[in-house]
């Protein structure tokens, strides 16, 4: 009796569990830089960050090449600047199976410029509140292009598409940030800190106006004493009035991604159910 049980257990178990189930998780995506994922050692590097930092086995995750191609689709609108694919090292993995809040893990020993809080303020600035992310590079970097890969992943775990203007002012408040941290004395956290009051402001007053926005930055400059200059108050200023303008985009894709992110994924349940039924 007690073998038919068994049998009949393991034909309910092939029924349930679903083709793939063991070899491919859904919920976790890398994104590897062209110049990164074509150079062995350069892979096998990024590879060991990933296993050590994020406990993942990688035969089971799928993965994407971020080309040289893709950056410039929106680098060239912010930046001007144009990658070669030889240039595009900075990789990243996403993990929706942690998703109660967003969180960022940056190798610093690598990643020269952007800060996990950066990369935080520019995702939540295209309404991406949730999972795990892990960024990285074989050689030192400033980072600034792994924000296209990281938003490339969502767009896998999700399959939802994040709208091209939504990743342009993304990625725009990315770069002006990094650029004034590369040519001022500012700390890269004090100026995130700024950035996120400051959005919040002009979200919650729904402030549109150019002049107004560099009205409530250079209050918070003053009363935090930061010190930049009027050239970077004015490319903050810029970068934020370009989120308020695609609100509307940011608020659709929110709209179609909520289910995924406020829906964490119980990692233990195919164990716990199996435990339960062999019992």
């Amino acid at each position: 009796m007690r073998k038919t049980m068994i049998i009949l257990a393991m034909v309910i178990i092939g029924m349930l569990i679903p083709i793939g189930f063991a070899t491919s998780d859904t919920q976790v995506v890398i994104t590897y830089g062209e110049t990164t994922h074509h150079n062995a050692d350069y892979k096998n590097t990024v590879d060991d960050f990933f296993v050590k930092q994020a406990g993942v086995d990688l035969h089971t995750i799928d993965s994407k090449i971020i080309t040289a191609e893709e950056v410039n689709k929106i680098s060239s609108t912010i930046t001007g600047k144009n990658y070669n694919s030889n240039q595009i090292y900075s990789s990243a993995l996403v993990d929706l199976n942690e998703n109660d809040n967003l969180e960022v893990s940056v190798d610093k020993s690598k990643i020269t410029t952007i800060t996990g809080d950066m990369y935080i303020s520019a995702l939540k600035s295209a309404g991406i509140t949730a999972g795990h992310v892990y960024v990285t590079s074989p050689v030192t970097a400033t980072g600034e292009s792994a924000l296209a890969g990281i938003m490339n992943s969502y767009e896998v775990v999700t399959d939802v598409e994040i709208p091209d203007t939504v990743k342009e002012a993304a990625n725009n408040e990315i770069y002006t940030q990094a650029e004034i941290v590369k040519n001022s004395d500012v700390d890269a956290d004090e100026l995130t800190e700024l950035v996120d009051d400051v959005k919040e402001e002009v979200q919650e007053n729904n402030v549109t106006d150019h002049k107004t926005i560099v009205n409530i930055i250079n209050n918070y400059t003053i009363t935090n004493n930061i010190n930049i200059t009027n050239s970077d108050i004015e490319n903050l200023a810029t970068s934020i009035e370009q989120i308020q303008n695609v609100q509307g985009d940011i608020n659709n894709y929110q709209s179609e991604v909520s289910d995924i992110f406020n829906n964490t994924t119980n990692a233990s349940q195919p164990t716990d159910f199996l435990s339960g039924l062999f019992n």
